[in-house]
């Protein structure tokens, strides 16, 4: 094994730097590795030539000996750095991934997180989702709202170290503090969550008797809530810190609240303008009138009907909306006239409507984008 020239098994220039050569072994190291090419002998051979170079060139010392000597002479000197590699053992070759794709990490860049061994690293807590039910007239003038939930605090007892007063936690025997343990057969190398530790790199051997070494614990939190004015359904606040406290002195988590806004009975929303409905009379859509109305919040608001107003028109009051979030301007009031129609009407009425009729005649006027109807007679 390893009879070609190292530069050409890694495919590098002989003034490679030294990032050239780590990314190349790394390349090849990829391509060939046992785990990704089982049963493969061809492979297997190609993967120890390629660290046998790697080992090689990525030294100095031995970088500038193999350029002084040549392939085959250093080959030849044994001693020199080169005489025992076709020898080389898989488990050596393993044993140096660590350095060559860094501290905890793999040849197939999975890195396993970074800890101080036997410390609890401090660790972000999660978020809290919960939902408020408001009504509309709520959204419309803002509100301000009680929220009650269970969620984790710091531990004071332990003073978030999970430890009993005046006892420190211990580096896991098992692990040494990685956190993972490495099991190998053959060529296959498997790293697994270490039993002993859960994974944590270190055991409380005399935990908290608060939070029985969690560093936390679980309490009811209750405090009010402002709505603002102009929030939209769905939409969700941010409460930064009021979720989770984190493990081991680390930042608490958040709270989002989402919101939601009941329908209302008079009003509905549509944008930022709050629209709703008013019933008119015939008389009053003939000749105009001016009426008052009373919006959500109960303020009244008075409106001019002009004449000839038709069924569905849109009557807008700027400025009586809902407020806008990012800018503080509103939008409208919108009343939509109807038409009460009267199921019954007196005698008296009922003359007064065909003595009507006949005036103002009974063919409806033809206009764009209507069906003409004729009139044939009023039913009894």
């Amino acid at each position: 094994m390893a009879k070609r020239d190292y530069y050409v098994i890694l495919g590098v220039s002989k003034d490679a730097s030294k990032d050239d050569i780590k990314k190349a072994y790394r390349k090849l190291a990829l391509q060939y590795h046992p785990d990704r090419n089982p049963d493969n002998k061809g492979a297997e051979e190609k993967f120890k030539e390629a660290a046998q170079a790697y080992e090689v060139l990525s030294d100095e010392a031995k970088r500038q000996q193999y350029d002084q000597v040549g392939h085959e002479n250093f080959q030849n000197m044994g001693s020199g750095g080169g005489g025992g590699h076709h020898d080389m053992n898989m488990n050596d070759i393993f044993s140096a991934f660590g350095d060559m794709f860094g501290e905890g990490g793999d040849i197939f860049g999975n890195k396993a997180k970074r800890r101080s061994p036997g410390k609890p690293q401090p660790q972000q807590g999660h978020d809290v989702h919960k939902e408020v039910v408001i009504s509309l007239k709520d959204a419309f003038l803002g509100t301000k709202e009680s929220v009650g939930y269970y969620h984790f605090f710091e531990c004071t007892t332990c003073d978030k170290t999970g430890c009993q007063p005046g006892t420190n936690p211990q580096i896991c025997s098992q692990c040494r503090g990685s956190g993972h343990t490495q099991i190998r057969q053959g060529f296959f190398a498997m790293t697994q969550t270490c039993s002993g530790c859960g994974g944590h790199g270190f055991t409380i051997p005399t935990p908290c008797k608060e939070c029985r070494g969690q560093s936390r614990v679980q309490k009811y939190d209750k405090f009010s809530v402002n709505i603002p004015a102009g929030i939209f359904s769905d939409a969700e606040l941010r409460i930064p810190g009021k979720g989770d406290a984190g493990l081991f002195g680390g930042p608490a988590g958040n709270l989002f609240l989402m919101i939601r806004i009941l329908a209302d009975k008079k009003f509905k929303r549509i944008d930022d303008d709050l629209v709703c409905s008013v019933m008119l009379t015939y008389p009053q859509l003939v000749l105009g009138c001016q009426l008052e109305i009373e919006s959500i919040d109960g303020t009244m608001e008075t409106i001019k009907v002009p004449k000839g107003c038709a069924v569905g028109e849109k009557i807008v009051v700027e400025g009586k909306g809902f407020e806008k979030l990012r800018n503080k301007t509103r939008g409208s009031l919108v009343i939509i006239a109807q038409c009460h129609i009267p199921k019954k009407i007196s005698a008296e009425a009922k003359k007064a409507l065909t003595d009507y009729s006949e005036l103002v005649g009974t063919e409806a006027k033809d206009s764009e984008g209507s069906i003409l109807g004729f009139f044939k007679k009023f039913l009894g």
